[in-house]
């Protein structure tokens, strides 16, 4: 039986332990933390991250747990309109879904099966990770297998090893996110929509709505999930001073969102770097013996959040990983090789594409109201165009 390690639990290594242990192999899980926890938040799925799920046999219960996102569009922080929500959008054959990270977790777990053994309480170190066989440890216990699987994020352990030439840069700005459950969710305006994004030169708001008010039953995983982006670095204060500073920051702005800052508390904010690998790694797949190393998700292929295609790419690596590693009766090498040869080009083209809508989006200071407008007015059609097609062009692991 082939033997597997994946490093970190999050969207990417639950995903790929799963689609492992369903294929037959032993698979032992490591987490950092002393136990699973779901990510707070939410997160969007394009069609692409739903066709992947769906290869990975996952995706059964999402329309239970996912809420559709019609086209968006984008306002000043005056609520006039820069650019007005399509009527459709083209080359996409369903919309983008909006799901709380804890129900795609536990969709996840409960996909897990008797072959996973999970470790917690492990942090691996790059100096335990080693070339000559695929193995890593903590500094107390080594874990050794066919395969390493690196899950570990942007921070990824595995990979400062394996790509030390690779760093996760700052873009220069920082991304706050939020889910307000319904019970905590304010009355909003009539005929508000449920889903809406706003900008200025400086500052970036977006909103959407998890499931229709009342219709969790009082679950805290419906609710109004928003995302602010501001210049800068990561704030040292603690949540409870981060939230003054975003209310004062969007003081001012239209409806919902000074009433959505109020109603969120401080345990609600998750504060993130945004970025991206640089230089990207040479290899998603590292041969190691006749076993090697994978990269997946943030750890192979960080970048800013604009199209919100993370988790989607996360969940793309290991849907081709598992068709890859499909009954290879010999050594991994020449599978680890096809997976990078497949992965590397799709992901520089949702970067290209990511770069182009920084150009226009990224929260930038000393850029007036009126230049924003002028440039999304010129511009982001284009940029919105590009995004659903970079969403929407993966058919499945053999596109990739």
């Amino acid at each position: 039986m082939r033997t597997a390690v994946v490093v970190g639990a999050g969207i990417g290594g639950i995903a790929a332990a799963g689609a492992l242990a369903r294929t037959g192999w032993q698979v032992t899980l490591l987490e950092r933390e002393d136990r699973l926890r779901p990510g707070r938040g939410a997160l969007v799925l394009w069609p692409n991250g739903v066709r992947a799920l769906r290869g990975l046999g996952l995706a059964g219960g999402l329309d239970g747990i996912a809420t559709p996102v019609p086209p968006v569009g984008i306002r000043r922080p005056d609520g006039q309109w820069l650019v007005r929500p399509a009527a459709e959008v083209d080359d996409v054959e369903a919309p983008p879904v909006v799901v709380h990270r804890e129900d795609l977790h536990d969709a996840f777990i409960a996909g897990l099966s008797d072959q996973v053994d999970i470790r917690n309480a492990i942090d691996v170190q790059p100096a335990r990770v080693r070339r000559e066989r695929p193995a890593v440890g903590d500094g107390r216990s080594t874990f050794e297998a066919d395969l390493v699987v690196a899950a570990d994020g942007v921070q990824s352990a595995v990979r400062r090893r394996l790509a030390p030439a690779t760093t996760f840069t700052s873009a220069g700005f920082a991304a706050w996110r939020a889910v307000i459950p319904w019970y905590r969710v304010p009355d909003l305006p009539p005929g508000l929509p449920p889903h809406g994004e706003t900008l200025d030169g400086a500052h970036r708001f977006a909103f959407a709505s998890l499931g229709e008010r009342g219709s969790s039953g009082g679950s805290t995983r419906g609710g109004i999930s928003w995302v602010a982006t501001v210049p800068g670095a990561l704030r040292p204060e603690p949540p409870a001073g981060q939230l003054a500073l975003l209310r004062r920051w969007f003081a001012g702005w239209h409806a919902p969102i000074s009433q959505l800052l109020d109603a969120t508390e401080p345990d609600d904010l998750v504060q993130e770097p945004i970025g991206e690998l640089a230089p990207p790694p040479e290899t998603f797949g590292v041969r190691a013996g006749a076993g090697g190393y994978a990269l997946v998700g943030d750890a192979a292929h960080a970048m800013p959040h604009h199209l919100a295609q993370g988790a989607c790419l996360a969940l793309e690596d290991v849907a081709t990983l598992q068709a890859v590693l499909t009954n290879v009766p010999g050594p991994l090498g020449p599978a680890l090789d096809e997976y990078s040869r497949l992965r590397r080009p799709r992901v520089a083209r949702v970067l290209q594409q990511t770069r182009k809508a920084s150009a226009v989006l990224q929260p930038r200071g000393g850029l007036t109201s009126r230049a924003m407008g002028a440039a999304l007015g010129r511009a982001n059609p284009r940029v919105l165009d590009r995004a659903a097609a970079a969403a929407a062009e993966w058919a499945g692991p053999a596109s990739s």
